[in-house]
């Protein structure tokens, strides 16, 4: 078993593995807490991935032998437990607590689909652009921190140099582009950059028209963030991420997740194609220069 996720995506394979040992053998997490000598609170928090605390590797071990997991399912956790280690972004002040996990899941991520309807999504953004929706939302903010903000955007769309890079599928609403963030010439060189990066093999951009009218998403930004290993499941990983005011939702229940998927693939459907999204974002470009 290869076993290669590291922070919240890591923990969510620790968690997911203890869980499906557990349910194997049929035991409750009060068993599993006598057989590995802990108490059922770290059962229940090894089995949460969402809990930020530290996760030790001889406490994976004992819960595991407890559920009787053969020596190989075993070591594949403690493996992935014993590999944990804080990325740049852990820390950092300028990247808030609760965006943690959604910069770790695009660091173990095959693919990205996004879903957009009020500003660009953040991997796809200039840094004029990032900085004029930085400085609309953090009002009381000083300039300096508002600058390392910025700086940690730009510094997670180095996602796009990694090997092999992450493939990013964005749908985004019309009115993301008549949006003016910024300036017009802000917001003309933002465009211009997302015509530039769909000549990436890695990065599909699709528009969705105001003449699509009513659409599957209904309204809301989301995010999801996969990584597919057949031969492995326990090294796969699905995540939803909903952005809110100061926090975020993340959903990796199988039902959730899948209700999403099915949204993103009648966004794409409804969505122009390509070569009709390159023209909008063309047209909208165009308006703004003679703006």
């Amino acid at each position: 078993m290869t076993a290669t996720l590291t922070g919240p995506a890591g923990r969510m394979q620790i968690a997911r593995g203890l869980v499906a040992l557990r349910e194997r053998c049929g035991l409750t997490q009060v068993q599993v807490a006598q057989r590995a000598g802990v108490s059922k609170a770290t059962v229940s928090r090894y089995e949460m991935w969402q809990d930020r605390a530290r996760i030790r590797w001889a406490t994976v071990k004992a819960i595991a032998d407890a559920c009787d997991a053969s020596a190989e399912e075993r070591d594949a956790l403690v493996q992935v437990a014993r590999s944990q280690a804080d990325g740049w972004w852990v820390g950092n002040s300028a990247v808030p607590e609760w965006m943690d996990p959604l910069v770790s899941f695009e660091q173990e991520a095959e693919y990205e689909h996004v879903y957009a309807n009020t500003v660009i999504p953040g991997l796809l953004q200039t840094r004029e652009y990032a900085l004029a929706i930085h400085q609309a939302r953090e009002v009381r903010s000083p300039g300096d921190v508002i600058e390392r903000m910025v700086d940690a955007r730009m510094q997670r769309q180095g996602i796009f140099k990694r090997e092999p890079p992450l493939h990013l599928w964005a749908v985004l609403d019309e009115a993301v582009l008549r949006r003016t963030v910024g300036s017009p010439a802000v917001m003309e060189e933002q465009l211009r950059h997302l015509h530039d990066v769909t000549q990436s093999p890695t990065v599909d951009i699709q528009i969705l028209p105001f003449s699509a009218g009513a659409h599957a998403a209904g309204a809301g930004h989301f995010v999801i963030l996969g990584r597919d290993d057949e031969r492995n499941p326990l090294n796969s990983m699905a995540v939803v991420y909903i952005e809110m005011r100061r926090r975020g939702l993340y959903l990796d229940d199988g039902d959730d997740v899948g209700a999403y998927k099915l949204t993103f693939d009648y966004l794409r459907s409804q969505a122009a194609d390509t070569s009709a999204s390159l023209r909008l974002l063309a047209k909208a470009r165009q308006e703004l220069s003679h703006d």
